[in-house]
């Protein structure tokens, strides 16, 4: 028997050994710029990579808080700091794909790795003895001769340990430890539902007449949908591509209801994909999580660390905005009903319709007129050239980078100096393995090696733009020029930044700061300037006609007062939720819908639900952030008047942000790091002239 074991033994070290020899998160990568080899790269490396380097790490940990030397900043923080290369290598790569790329296969390993991580996050802010050391250093501060950026570090790094638990009790500490695990899985679990109860519906019909209103554009779309899917007629789906310009164009006004209802019941359909109960289970962990450390609800936990710094700042921000904005949506909503002069009450499923063609009436302008002079890689190339004419970087498509899917593009970027500065990856178009909406991520933050190498960013911009059709390329909406733009200001943010530290670099930022970099680039599309470099017809190669910009441009407030109020409507439901006192086991349709009734313009519908979609809220990290894409607003807008005096593409302008913004990460305090670019306080007038509120 003892030989038989000693055999299986060998033998499952063998197979050990060869995984080891062939997974790529072990060995250099020996890819152009050290690039994920994600045509090596297979679904069975994860997991053994995530217990390798989870095991390297808790090694790494045991040697940084058992040193026999006295605790000095460079063997205890910086060391903490350097600490976890294999498993931030995989985590970057697996998440990024999980998000972007996913399988069912993919979700069950993150489902099982989730609680590893956890704990592994747990072992290292609950270490008695790695806390001691930090502590000591952080009493020595003030002795010290430390940079800026080096007392940020250890601050933050002193924080993060108050933050996660290391002054609780000892049973206090146990009660973290699970509240954090089950937190992670439920973040994961909320995701995946939604997901897979997004992708599960489609609307086919074979009948042209279902088709009244819609654009050529559109039909082809749905056409392209449903051939891909093997199916007959014409496919609509809740992506944005589909959804949105359905909602928008669709003449029958039952199929606009059918679908909206759908959107809006994601994750709440009592299934195995339901949402509620998990809403219930994070917002009572987090709080429970909240009073552990010390704070009466998650959003004052939460809130130290914002430019915010308490829920009152908050709400302030957002009743003055819901002041100004909500009397002139209610306007907006009557101008639209008399328009639309219908013996019905006008509803969600009727917005977007009458609207578009009370603004096409207005200013003679709509999707379908601009879609021709969007055409993705004319906009790809006008973004990529507003970066060169304002910061003198460059772009250079690179195919030998592999790629995690055929659609993705790679690019090396270069520094005006003709310096590497970061290989940039392009994903545009949806698929059922994507999460909708859009974002940035990295496969690798930029840092500074112990020798003062600099190791330079790997950064991602993942969208869900129109895809192209038999017929004719993709083709933008003016929505998703826009979103381009905002996701490209946060790829700027990852690609430029030039910290020493890791966890300090790029978009590592408070999240009611990391908006900024990337809603300021929104402001160019309004200009004339640029307006006439990246709209360009797709067939005839002419510019935007000058009467079309004058139309967008006298169209750019339309409704933004509702817009608006829309926007303050998720910031009011998450705060709701995040300024809980008691455990929540209520119900979550009442709750919302008298978490956000105040901002309401539109009349309620029974049945529908956002939170169980809230993907920023209960999987996005945006917790008790999400009014920082209002205040962001006033960062931009007050930001780009700046530009506006003097001069939209003036270098000197963009060459302060880049140097007190763009590079800075986290390295100060973004407060002082923002009146340094502009020379004042923000205030919300810019925002309010910029919206015509206030003239």
């Amino acid at each position: 028997m003892k030989s038989l074991f000693i055999g299986i033994m060998s033998i499952i070290n063998c197979i050990y050994m060869t995984h080891a020899e062939n997974n790529p998160f072990f060995h250099p990568y020996n890819t152009p710029f050290d690039t994920p080899p994600f045509d090596r790269i297979k679904t069975e490396h994860y997991e053994p990579a995530f217990d390798k380097a989870i095991a390297e790490l808790s090694g790494e940990i045991s040697q940084i808080a058992n040193n026999t030397q006295p605790a000095t900043f460079e063997n205890t923080v910086v060391a903490l700091e350097r600490s976890g290369v294999l498993l931030n290598k995989v985590t970057s790569v697996f998440f990024n794909m999980l998000n972007s790329a996913s399988t069912d296969e993919m979700m069950e390993i993150s489902e099982r790795v989730s609680p590893k991580l956890t704990d592994s996050s747990n072992n290292i802010y609950l270490n008695e003895a790695l806390f001691d050391r930090v502590k000591k250093v952080y009493e020595q501060k003030n002795l010290l001769n430390l940079s800026v950026e080096d007392k940020r570090l250890l601050e933050k790094t002193y924080e993060a340990f108050q933050r996660r638990g290391a002054t609780l009790n000892a049973e206090s500490k146990e009660r973290y430890r699970a509240l954090s695990t089950e937190l992670s899985l439920l973040n994961l679990k909320f995701n995946q539902n939604a997901l897979k109860d997004k992708n599960r519906f489609e609307y086919v019909t074979t009948n042209e007449a279902d088709l009244s209103g819609l654009p050529e554009s559109v039909r082809e779309a749905a056409a392209a949908l449903a051939g891909e899917k093997g199916k007959d007629g014409w496919l609509f789906n809740l992506s944005s591509p589909s959804y949105v310009p359905f909602m928008r164009y669709a003449d029958n006004r039952s199929l606009r209801e059918m679908i909206y209802r759908e959107y809006m019941s994601i994750g709440n359909k009592g299934d195995e994909f339901d949402n509620q109960e998990i809403v219930r289970q994070i917002v009572t962990i987090r709080l429970e999580i909240a009073r552990l450390m010390g704070y009466s609800n998650f959003a004052e936990y939460r809130l130290t660390q914002t430019m915010a710094k308490n829920q009152e700042n908050v709400y302030r921000l957002l009743n003055d905005l819901l002041d100004a904005y909500k009397p002139v949506a209610e306007t907006e909503y009557k101008a639209v009903a008399d328009f639309a002069q219908q013996d019905f009450v006008i509803m969600p499923w009727d917005w977007s319709y009458y609207a578009e063609k009370l603004k096409d009436s207005r200013f003679n302008v709509n999707d379908e007129m601009t879609r021709p002079y969007f055409e993705l890689k004319n906009v790809t190339n006008a973004v990529f050239g507003l970066a060169t004419r304002l910061y003198g970087i460059t772009f250079k498509e690179n195919k030998q980078i592999p790629v995690y899917h055929p659609e993705v593009k790679a690019y090396e970027v270069y520094d005006e100096d003709g310096k590497f500065l970061s290989v940039l990856y392009t994903d545009f178009h949806p698929r059922d393995s994507k999460q909708s909406g859009a974002w940035m991520s990295s496969l690798k933050s930029q840092y500074k090696d112990c020798n003062g190498n600099d190791s330079r960013p790997h950064v991602v911009i993942v969208m869900n733009f129109t895809r192209p059709t038999e017929t004719k390329p993709s083709l933008l909406s003016y929505d998703e020029v826009n979103t381009f733009l905002h996701e490209f200001g946060h790829a700027l943010h990852g690609m430029f930044a030039a910290s020493t530290y890791e966890s300090l670099s790029g978009t590592n930022v408070y999240r009611d700061f990391v908006e900024l970099p990337s809603q300021i680039m929104e402001n160019w599309l309004e200009e004339k300037e640029f307006l006439d470099i990246i709209a360009v017809h797709y067939e005839t190669g002419e510019k935007i006609p000058v009467q079309l910009i004058d139309n967008l441009q006298a169209a750019a407030n339309f409704n933004a007062g509702y817009l608006c109020c829309r926007q303050l409507s998720f910031g009011f439901l998450d705060m709701a939720w995040h300024t809980l006192s008691e455990p929540f086991d209520g119900d979550v349709v009442a709750f919302e819908k008298q978490a956000w009734a105040k901002t309401m313009i539109l009349p309620e519908v029974e049945g529908t639900l956002m939170s169980t979609n809230f993907s920023h809220l209960f999987s996005g990290g945006y917790a008790a952030g999400y009014y920082g894409y209002k205040w962001a607003e006033v960062l931009d807008a007050d930001a780009f008047s700046l530009f506006q005096e003097s001069g939209i593409f003036n270098k000197e302008v963009a060459r302060s942000f880049k140097e007190n913004i763009l590079m800075k990460g986290d390295t100060e305090d973004p407060a002082v790091l923002y009146k340094r670019f502009r020379g004042q306080e923000p205030t919300i007038d810019a925002l309010l002239k910029r919206n015509g509120i206030k003239k």
